[in-house]
């Protein structure tokens, strides 16, 4: 049985990480680490009721006292880096639902994965439809190389552009021809205006409240357009690609970025 620990379960993905995780048979709830609700149990913080689990602030030493298996991550891009090191030091496996890594970061945890011999899956969205969407992506883009990414989110969310849109925008270009998109000739009377390039790219963030998370991939062709979207209407859409991420972490090799990595095709 795997012995878990979630770092920012008080949040609104933690809650629900922490109730799934809470149903699973073959899993086993061992600790809680937030900055926020210090000293609260962790069942009454998500609407269960009392289970006996405190939050704490202080991951080393909670990880040292009750030796987990897998690090489950819902921080934010200030600390996740830091949790990630302590994890990993300690040989504890980890699933990171954060975003807002660099290339750097990533290059640096793939080599703490090494050196520690442990698993890291870094996943921008866990929504099994996100998934699928970016897969279909990929396909289109072979026949239909002109794209744009429209992504919206929360207006709480830190960075931008998401995970998701940076992904997707990856898969995209390993797909096709390098292409430059839009007109040569084109320019923005207000700054921003045509969106932000990745990998030669537009990505247009909006951020709003209301909206949990959402993608469209835009395709243009001569006569034909094509999109591709993905809603997420709340926060258990997530949940089945947590589990999943959970039961194959120790499957993997080192660091990998990405649930279509893992997803049986």
């Amino acid at each position: 049985m795997e012995k878990i620990i979630v770092t920012g379960a008080t949040g609104r993905m933690g809650r629900e990480t922490v109730k799934a995780i809470l149903k699973e048979s073959d899993m086993k709830l061992v600790g809680i680490v937030d900055t926020n609700l210090v000293g609260e149990d962790i069942g009454e913080v998500v609407g269960v009721g009392r289970i006996g689990l405190a939050v704490v602030s202080d991951l080393k030493a909670l990880i040292e006292a009750v030796e987990p298996t897998i690090m489950v991550d819902f921080t934010n891009p200030n600390v996740v880096n830091e949790n990630i090191e302590i994890a990993l030091s300690h040989r504890v496996a980890t699933v990171v639902g954060t975003s807002g890594f660099s290339q750097e970061d990533l290059c640096r945890i793939q080599k703490r994965c090494q050196e520690y011999d442990v698993n890291t899956l870094i996943v921008p969205n866990f929504a099994i439809g996100a998934v699928l969407m970016m897969k279909f992506a990929k396909i289109a883009a072979r026949y239909m190389p002109q794209v744009e990414i429209i992504e919206r989110h929360h207006d709480q969310k830190l960075d931008a552009p998401s995970g998701t849109a940076i992904k997707t925008a990856e898969l995209i270009a390993s797909s096709r021809l390098e292409l430059e998109e839009g007109n040569k000739g084109e320019f923005e009377k207000v700054k921003g205006a045509r969106g932000g390039k990745y990998q030669g790219i537009p990505i247009h963030s909006i951020r709003l409240p209301g909206y949990v998370a959402h993608q469209e991939v835009l395709f243009g062709g001569v006569g034909q357009t094509l999109t591709i979207r993905h809603d997420s209407l709340n926060r258990e859409s997530f949940m089945p690609g947590v589990i999943m991420a959970i039961h194959k972490v120790k499957e993997i090799n080192g660091l990998v970025y990405g649930l279509d990595n893992v997803i049986e095709e």
